[in-house]
């Protein structure tokens, strides 16, 4: 009876906790695709004649505006659509990388197998922000390269991820019945493997977009990411950081929207660790 009870617990949390998770990630998506409509003057209509305005005693600014008069609400919601394009991009350009070098390391084993895993290897050893202090100093900035840059750094992830489990696979006896039959390389590899490893690579990839978005707001903030001119949460922030003690609204905001779109994908993330991982299910 206790373990019938403690279930019915987990699966009320279980369900709230995607509930959560699918509310603010779809209200952040729904906002940035009608942004357009939302907003119909634009992202940069400057107005120094409503500079600085505080947040909610404005309903034409509900969130105040920046320095230069600019509407807070409206440059978050277009923030999030430059930290959306980025998290999601980066990431299914590193999935498409790390799985296919998975795939065929932990198929083929031998000589590709070591020299994929010790470069793996190597990347993993060097910190993050040395990679990208490199990276921008050798290619420069901006959107495509700070995309770039995530798909470099992450892709290890899933080549090691997708490895481990080819590994296991490999040997199993619908593997074995393939090859006796003549089925030729590629096709086991994805027909018969790669159906097998999506629930994990789905799990990581929605944990990674919410890192990537953190990601790019840090470069951006640190200046090595996206473009000043391009409205962006990193760079709002970096923006606002001067006008803390008389503009909080400036910094906070944009801080906000990345704090729930992280915390929406991270519950989303962890609801779907939890639904394609039973005995994860049980044990938690």
């Amino acid at each position: 009876m206790t373990s019938k009870a403690s279930s019915t617990r987990f699966a009320r949390f279980r369900n709230l906790e995607f509930i959560l998770g699918a509310l603010l990630t779809g209200g952040i998506c729904l906002a940035v695709v009608f942004s357009g409509v939302l907003f119909p003057g634009g992202v940069d209509k400057i107005d120094l004649m409503a500079r600085l305005t505080p947040p909610f005693v404005n309903w034409a600014h509900p969130l105040g505006t920046d320095p230069l008069g600019r509407d807070v609400l409206a440059r978050v919601v277009a923030g999030g659509k430059i930290s959306l394009l980025v998290g999601l991009t980066s990431v299914a350009g590193a999935v498409v990388v790390g799985v296919i070098m998975g795939l065929v390391s932990g198929y083929y084993r031998g000589f590709w197998d070591m020299l994929v895993m010790r470069f793996a290897d190597v990347q993993l050893a060097l910190p993050f922000i040395l990679l990208a202090i490199t990276f921008i100093a050798i290619v420069g900035g901006g959107l495509g390269n700070t995309i770039i840059l995530l798909i470099v750094s992450q892709w290890v992830q899933y080549a090691r991820l997708v490895r481990g489990s080819v590994l296991s696979l490999r040997e199993r006896e619908f593997i074995q019945s393939a090859r006796a039959i003549g089925v030729r390389d590629y096709k086991i590899l994805f027909q018969h493997l790669l159906p097998n490893l999506i629930g994990p690579v789905i799990v990581l990839m929605t944990l990674n977009v919410a890192n990537n978005i953190l990601l790019e707001s840090s470069l951006t903030f640190l200046g090595l990411g996206v473009d000043p001119l391009i409205p962006s949460w990193g760079g709002m922030l970096a923006d606002g950081r001067t006008y803390l003690q008389n503009a909080w609204w400036v910094s906070v905001f944009p801080g906000l929207a990345i704090l729930l779109t992280v915390l929406g994908l991270n519950l989303l993330g962890d609801w779907l660790r939890d639904s394609l991982d039973p005995t994860g299910r049980t044990s938690r």
